[in-house]
């Protein structure tokens, strides 16, 4: 009797075991089908959102009145003598900030050697002849030269010389914003207190720059597309030429169009709490109705930095090959390249408080799209 009844319970317990395989079975399932379905219920929901936010659809012309946005904001001019304003009365503490992180790019190797600004020196003896001739020519020339020559500089540093210099950057960038976020505010900031506490954002800051540099992919794209492709001598038809070109204006103006609100983004981003896709979000909330305007802003200052940038350099070149033909010994100073780490820093600053003087006029007059 003993055997049959543990005969008994043995097949009971193999009988509650095959019942209960399907029934785990079938929650594992469940909550694979539950997972999907909160995943597309969270997509829903984020396109519902911003749906409700841009009056904008896809593959459909938006009427004025559903995107016509205002921006109150002085003229191109106007704003940029306003932005060298609040430099100038500021320019002891501007002044020192330029000057810590050039002494930075020069410590990293980020300048120029004197070989190639001594190029752009025989192009400008060149101009010298003929100026009303080919002058003016030489002169653009060498101011191409000029802006190239920084870019060949970085591409000698080593890898982890390049990550201290884009650290570098962005520090200088993240203190411009919090001084002058500070000044704002009606307070007198030190420059000590830009340095130690303007890095609190620093991590999502550089997630805000990942964002943009995947933006500027299609770029990267075209430059090797063009190398690829003058390579094989494509380029060299007529036709060939004016397609590619034509696709490559194309892209690079989508990308600037698409790459506007990130540019703002990386000023929201300083913000306390803000995350990195947030701070895109939010950007892109606040140029939506008006991101052509805002992308004309941006390329302004861009090109007013570029032109100071071309002209303060071409100017000291021609100073120093005066200075050098005064005093030949002192022909081994390395005036040039030092003076290039001072504009590159001055650039960045400059175009730090233009941005962010920017923003905050967005901001002022945060109208609603209708």
């Amino acid at each position: 009797m003993a055997v049959n009844a543990k005969k008994t319970r043995g097949a009971a317990k193999k009988k509650s075991t095959t019942k209960q395989a399907p029934k785990l079975t079938a929650l594992w399932y469940q909550r694979v089908g539950n997972w999907f379905v909160s995943i597309w219920k969270w997509a829903v929901r984020k396109n519902q959102a911003l749906l409700a936010r841009r009056p904008h659809r896809s593959f459909q012309l938006t009427r004025r009145r559903d995107s016509d946005r205002s921006l109150k904001i002085e003229g191109y001019v106007a704003f940029t003598l306003y932005v060298n304003r609040v430099f100038r009365q500021h320019w002891q503490m501007f002044g020192l900030l330029i000057l810590i992180y050039a002494l930075i790019m020069a410590m990293l190797g980020a300048i120029t050697t004197q070989d190639t600004y001594d190029s752009i020196d025989a192009l400008l003896r060149g101009a010298a002849g003929d100026f009303f001739g080919k002058g003016v020519g030489q002169i653009g020339q060498a101011g191409l030269v000029a802006l190239s020559a920084f870019a060949s500089s970085t591409g000698n540093l080593q890898p982890d010389e390049h990550v201290y210099l884009i650290l570098s950057v962005i520090l200088a960038w993240l203190s411009t914003v919090w001084l002058l976020r500070e000044i704002m505010l009606g307070r007198k900031p030190k420059l000590r207190d830009g340095l130690y506490n303007s890095g609190a954002p620093l991590l999502s800051t550089l997630g805000v720059v990942i964002v943009l540099v995947v933006q500027l992919l299609p770029i990267g794209l075209i430059v090797l597309a063009y190398a690829a492709l003058s390579s094989v001598g494509i380029l060299e038809d007529g036709f060939g030429s004016m397609l590619f070109w034509l696709i490559a204006a194309t892209i690079i103006a989508l990308v600037l169009y698409w790459i506007t609100s990130t540019i703002i983004a990386l000023i929201v981003v300083t913000l306390p709490g803000i995350y990195p896709l947030r701070a895109v979000k939010l950007s892109g909330d606040l140029v939506v109705g008006r991101r052509l305007r805002v992308m004309y802003r941006l390329l302004w200052g861009i090109a007013a930095v570029a032109f100071t940038w071309v002209g303060v350099l071409i100017a000291t070149i021609l100073l120093d090959n005066w200075l050098k033909m005064l005093l030949p010994g002192t022909a081994w100073v390395p005036v040039v390249p030092y003076v290039g780490a001072l504009t590159t820093a001055y650039a960045v600053v400059w175009y730090a408080t233009y941005t962010y003087l920017f923003y905050r006029k967005i901001v002022d007059d945060n109208a609603k799209p209708a």
